[in-house]
């Protein structure tokens, strides 16, 4: 099959690793990304799961709320970032996040083909054509996520203006402004390091597993650990797999606030629910980033060469 300069563009953009690498394993893999992604992965090439340097996909992400107990989050694209800073785009995006935070949709088709909250004699979709018309720029509600809170509370936070918005719930028998603040800081911390789990409870054993044969084959490699005893590579990939995983859930990350540095997310909880006489846990949270996960637009790849290159 061959090799051409997009697919090697997209593998560097999904990995973070090296063109001449990219091109290689696409060749050893016929082309398939997927198998691309992991052959890059096993030979240390590329990190887990690592997004695009540069999304390219514009727009904004905004959150509503209904009391301290139902709050929504959505994802509205635009073609560009000029339009993405219009007055008149953020308030639409600010009323489709009212319109979801009232929501009993299950899905995007069916949000879609609800009453618009602003004028009920048209529906979201309908809305969402008509501010195209009027924008001049091709626009798209991507997505959107409502959370209730059935014992405890939600809080919610946007980040740079709207590039990130977070939700997250905690169950507690106690809503007072102290506990707020401290699911806001988690909130934020959620915005910064993007965990992918509350705890490594929710960590299923397939991912486990697969990630221990990435580091596995990682670790063959080393030269290191030639000819050291089964044993100490099975600690080695067991020690890696812990660090990943204190990496990837909220409560075993270091709390970014934390004075000494050192305390994780898990005590910060355990401490603020102290402080409040409270039985508090953080039950889930949602993060959108603008534009992750979407093709960026494209770009003359020599031009971006030679920009690397310094020509």
């Amino acid at each position: 099959m061959s090799i051409t300069a997009g697919m090697v563009k997209e593998l560097r953009e999904l990995t973070g690793a090296g063109m001449m690498d990219c091109k290689k394993a696409l060749t050893e893999n016929n082309g398939d990304m997927e198998a691309s992604v992991e052959y890059l992965r096993k030979n240390g090439q590329a990190k887990a799961e690592k997004k695009a340097g540069r999304i390219a996909a514009e727009g904004l992400c905004r959150v509503a709320t209904d009391g301290d107990k139902c709050a929504a989050v959505v994802e509205v694209n635009s073609e560009t970032d000029f339009v993405a800073k219009n007055e008149d785009f953020q308030k639409f995006v600010e009323n489709v996040a009212a319109q979801a935070v009232v929501s009993d949709a299950a899905d995007i088709d069916a949000f879609m083909a609800e009453a618009w909250k602003e004028d009920s004699s048209k529906t979201v979709k309908e809305a969402l054509i008509e501010k195209v018309s009027v924008i001049g720029e091709n626009l798209n509600i991507r997505r959107f996520e409502k959370v209730v809170a059935e014992n405890g509370c939600v809080v919610t936070y946007v980040h740079g203006g709207g590039r990130i918005g977070v939700v997250v719930e905690a169950t507690t028998d106690v809503v007072n402004d102290a506990i707020k603040e401290a699911l806001t800081n988690l909130a934020m911390q959620v915005a910064a390091l993007s965990p992918k789990y509350v705890s490594t409870e929710e960590v299923s054993e397939e991912y486990k597993a697969h990630e221990k044969e990435i580091i596995a084959a990682q670790i063959a490699q080393d030269p290191k650990m030639a000819g050291k005893p089964e044993k100490v590579i099975e600690g080695a990939v067991l020690g890696r797999l812990n660090k990943e995983l204190k990496e990837v859930c909220l409560l075993e990350q270091t709390y970014v606030k934390a004075e000494d540095g050192k305390q994780t997310v898990a005590q910060y909880v355990e401490q603020v629910a102290k402080e409040n006489g409270a039985n508090l846990s953080l039950k889930r949270f949602v993060r959108f980033e603008t534009g992750e996960g979407l093709e960026k637009k494209e770009e003359n790849f020599a031009e971006e060469v030679a920009k690397q290159m310094g020509n």
